[in-house]
Parts: C-alpha cells; structure tokens; sequence
C-alpha cells in the first residue's frame, strides 16, 4: 500500500513540473521586443497627423475659395439687379424721345415741342422718383443752409435777410438724407454795398 501511494504521488509531482515548465516555456516566448511590436511608431504617429491636418487645410481652403466665388457672383448679380431696375424705367423715356424726333419739324409747332419736352421730362423725373430721388428747391428768403445749398454769389433781393437764398439758380437732387447735387444759390449780402460780390460755396 505505501508503495502505491508513494508511485502515485511522484507521478503527480512529475505531472506538476511538466505542467510549470510548460507555462515557463511560453512565458518565454513572449518577450518584451513583442511588446515594442505592438506599440505605433511616433514617427509614424506624427505622419499621419501631418497628413490628417493638411486634408483639412485643402478642404478649408476650397471651402473658402468657393464661398469667395459665389460672394463675388451674388455682389455681381446684385449690382446687376440695381443698375436693370434703374436703366429699365429710362429706355421708355428714350422711347418718348424717338417719338419726338420722327416729328416732321414742318408740321410741328413750338408749343407741340415744349409740350413734348414737359412729357419727357417728368416721365424722367417719374424714374428718379421711383428710386427715392428728391428736388432740393429753395425757396427765395429761405436761410441758406451748407451742404444742400451752394452759394456762387451774392444777389441782394427786396424782402430778403442778409444770408437768405435771393435766386435760384440751379435745382438741387438727393436721395433720402443724402444729397447727390447741391442747389446753385445767390444769397443775400449782409450789407448792400457787398452785392455782386461772389460768396462762398456751401
């Protein structure tokens, strides 16, 4: 009996060493350079996050180069679109001028013209108008104002203040608050013996 148990107990010593040299060889295949293996280049690291950054910098850029073109177009298109909207309404003015002068001047009058030309004019001025465009006219006695006044002399007139508009000479346009052509003036001098003398623009 005691030499059973002592074969049997030496077999499974024997089987417990082999097993731990087994586990002992495989350890020793797994050496720390497999580890080395596993873990990416950082040279390799930075490459790819070069290249990652310049795919984004190339699809930025065409971004932006197509939203400048398409800015460029509609500011193209727009401008176009302001310049039909005013030009339309004037071809029908120049419309009324060839009218005008297929008139045989031998069956014309002088008043059929100046009427045709009073027609003409304030379908022109219809146009100017419809954009927001104003007359700047003074009144005689109105104070001289700078900026939508511009004074070329002085004119002394009956009833009018030294400084006050006393002729008008030229009408003046704006549009909205923003005066495109000043009104041409005479104002009245402050002292009579000034009148004639030239004044100052506005």
């Amino acid at each position: 009996m005691m030499g059973r148990r002592d074969k049997q107990g030496r077999a499974e010593a024997e089987a417990e060493a082999r097993a731990a040299a087994g586990e002992g060889a495989e350890g020793a295949g797994h050496t720390p350079g497999d580890e080395a293996l596993e873990i990416e280049d950082p040279l390799e690291a930075l490459q790819r996050e070069r290249d990652e950054l310049d795919s984004k910098y190339r699809r930025a850029l065409a971004d932006f180069q197509n939203y400048q073109r398409r800015a460029t177009q509609n500011e193209r298109e727009a401008r176009l679109s302001g310049v039909r909207s005013v030009v339309e309404p004037v071809v029908h003015v120049v419309d009324h001028f060839d009218l005008a002068l297929q008139l045989d001047p031998e069956k014309t009058s002088a008043e059929q013209v100046l009427g045709g030309v009073r027609v003409i004019r304030d379908e022109l001025f219809k146009v100017l108008q419809s954009h927001g465009v104003s007359v700047i006219q003074p009144e005689i006695g109105e104070a001289f104002t700078p900026g939508r006044h511009e004074a070329v002399m002085q004119h002394a007139a009956e009833g009018v203040a030294g400084g006050g508009v006393s002729m008008v000479m030229q009408a003046g346009y704006a549009i909205g608050d923003r005066v495109l052509r000043p009104a041409k003036v005479a104002v009245a001098p402050a002292d009579e013996s000034d009148a004639g003398d030239m004044g100052g623009e506005g």
